[in-house]
C-alpha cells in the first residue's frame, strides 16, 4: 500500500512490472554483461533507475555515491561491500549493450499500455511526434549536430501516446538538425515496430516537405501537420457542406477542400549546379485553415491526408499535440534530460531509455493516484526511500546499532 492516503497504486506495486526475471534474461539474450566484473545489466539498470529518481542534479560522481549508498543497496538486494568509481561509470555507459535498455523500455510500455488504454487512442490512436535538442561544449560531445558555435547537439525525436512515450530515436549527425529528416524517419520505424497501423502521425510545423506527406500517403501513413499559412497549393474540391457549422470551438473554419500541393523538383544544370522547379504532388491531401476568435485571429493551416475525421476533430487533434510539449517540459525540468551525464551517443541512448522507464513509473503513478506531475515525482521518491529504510529496519531486527558500514 502507499503511504499517502487516497493513494491507489504504490510505487512497490509499480517496480513489480520490471521482474527481475526480465532483467536475468535479458542479460542473457544480450550482450550487456560482457566484459565485466562489477557493473553487470541487472545492477546499470538499478543504479540509473534510482539514481534518475534520487538526485535533482544526476551526474557520474552522484552516480559513484548513488551505487556505493546502503539504502540503493538493500533496495535492490546488492552486495554492500562492492564499490565503483566515477570512471568505471563512465566507461560502462559507453560500452554497455543499449539494446538491453531499449528491450527493457518496450516491455514496460507494453505492460502500462495494456493495463492502461487511452480512450482517445482508441479511437482515433494519435501519436503526437516532436524532437528536442541538448547541446553540449563542442570539445567534450565529439559526435553531435555541429553548430559552428562552438557547441554540438544530440536531437532526440519521441512519439507520444497521449499518456507514455512510445519510441525514441536518437540522432547525432548533421543532416538530422532538420525535421523534414529526423521526424519521418522517428515515424517510418515507429510504424515497423507498431502491431497495428491504424495511428494517426500528429506534427508540428517542423516537417514541411511535401515529398514526404506524399510518402507517407503511398506507405498508408496517416498524418496531421500543421503547415506554414499561405502554402501554394491549387483546390480541387471545397469539402464544406452547405449550412455546415463552421464553429471549431477555440477555431473558426475558414476552408476545408481538397488540395494538390507543390513541390520543387531538384533540376542539375551542366555546372552542377541545382535549381528547382515548381511541380504539383499527384497525391490529393486536405488542407484545414482555421482562424481564432480572438479580436487579433491568428490562422492556422493543417495538411492531412485524412479525409474521413471532420474538422474539428483534425483541430481537436492537433490541439492534443501539446500533451508531448507537456511531458518534454517534465522530463527536462524533473528528469534531467537536458543534462548529458554521458557524451558517448552509446551513453546518452542507455540514459534516454532509462529516463523514459522512470518517466512511465512516476506517470503511470500520477494517472493512477490524480495527482500533478511534480507532485508524483516527489512523492514518488519519498515512497522508494520509506520502502528501503523499512527493509533495512527488518535486516536490523529494529536495531540500527546492526547496521553494516
Amino acid at each position: 500500500m502507499s503511504v499517502f492516503k487516497g493513494h491507489k497504486i504504490s510505487v512497490n506495486q509499480l517496480l513489480g512490472v520490471i521482474p527481475e526475471a526480465l532483467l536475468s534474461k535479458l542479460s542473457l539474450t544480450t550482450k550487456v554483461d560482457y566484459y565485466t566484473k562489477v557493473l553487470h545489466g541487472k545492477k546499470m539498470f538499478y543504479l540509473l533507475l534510482y539514481g534518475i529518481i534520487e538526485n535533482e542534479k544526476l551526474s557520474q560522481r552522484t552516480l559513484e555515491d548513488t551505487f556505493n549508498d546502503y539504502l540503493f543497496k538493500t533496495l535492490f538486494d546488492l552486495d554492500k561491500s562492492e564499490t565503483i568509481r566515477r570512471s568505471s561509470i563512465s566507461e560502462r555507459l559507453s560500452k554497455i549493450d543499449s539494446d538491453y535498455f531499449r528491450q527493457i523500455y518496450q516491455c514496460v510500455y507494453q505492460q502500462f499500455q495494456d493495463a492502461y488504454p487511452d480512450k482517445d487512442k482508441e479511437k482515433h490512436h494519435l501519436i503526437h511526434v516532436d524532437s528536442s535538442m541538448v547541446s553540449e561544449a563542442s570539445s567534450k560531445l565529439l559526435k553531435g549536430i555541429d553548430h559552428k558555435n562552438g557547441k554540438k547537439s544530440v536531437k532526440y525525436s519521441m512519439a507520444f501516446d497521449g499518456l507514455l512515450p512510445c519510441h525514441l530515436e536518437v540522432f547525432t549527425k548533421v543532416k538530422y538538425s532538420s525535421e523534414d529528416i529526423a521526424l519521418p524517419e522517428a515515424i517510418m520505424n515507429h510504424v515497423k515496430q507498431e502491431r497495428h497501423h491504424q495511428n494517426i502521425y500528429v506534427i508540428d510545423r517542423g516537417l514541411q516537405s511535401t515529398r514526404t506527406m506524399n510518402s507517407f500517403t503511398n506507405d498508408a501513413i496517416t498524418f496531421i501537420a500543421r503547415a506554414k499559412e499561405n502554402r501554394k497549393h491549387i483546390e480541387l474540391q471545397s469539402l464544406i457542406k452547405q449550412a455546415q457549422n463552421l464553429d471549431l470551438g477555440e477555431l473558426t473554419l475558414i476552408k476545408d477542400s481538397k488540395v494538390q500541393l507543390y513541390t520543387g523538383k531538384p533540376i542539375h544544370n551542366k555546372k552542377g549546379n541545382i535549381h528547382y522547379r515548381e511541380e504539383l504532388v499527384e497525391s490529393p491531401f486536405r488542407l484545414i485553415v482555421a482562424r481564432t476568435k480572438q479580436d487579433n485571429p491568428k490562422e492556422f493551416w493543417f495538411i492531412t491526408n485524412d479525409f474521413d475525421l471532420s474538422a474539428k476533430e483534425i483541430a481537436q487533434a492537433y490541439r492534443k499535440r501539446w500533451d508531448i510539449e507537456v511531458f518534454f517540459r517534465f522530463i527536462k525540468q524533473e528528469l534531467n534530460v537536458s543534462h548529458l551525464v554521458s557524451l558517448n551517443k552509446n551513453g546518452i541512448e542507455v540514459m534516454l531509455y532509462m529516463t523514459l522507464i522512470v518517466a512511465m513509473l512516476i506517470l503511470i503513478y500520477k494517472k493512477a493516484n490524480n495527482i500533478g506531475y511534480k507532485t508524483a515525482k516527489r512523492r514518488f521518491k519519498i515512497e522508494l526511500r520509506n520502502l528501503a529504510i523499512a527493509m533495512i529496519v527488518v535486516i536490523c531486527d529494529g536495531n540500527l546499532d546492526h547496521l553494516e558500514t
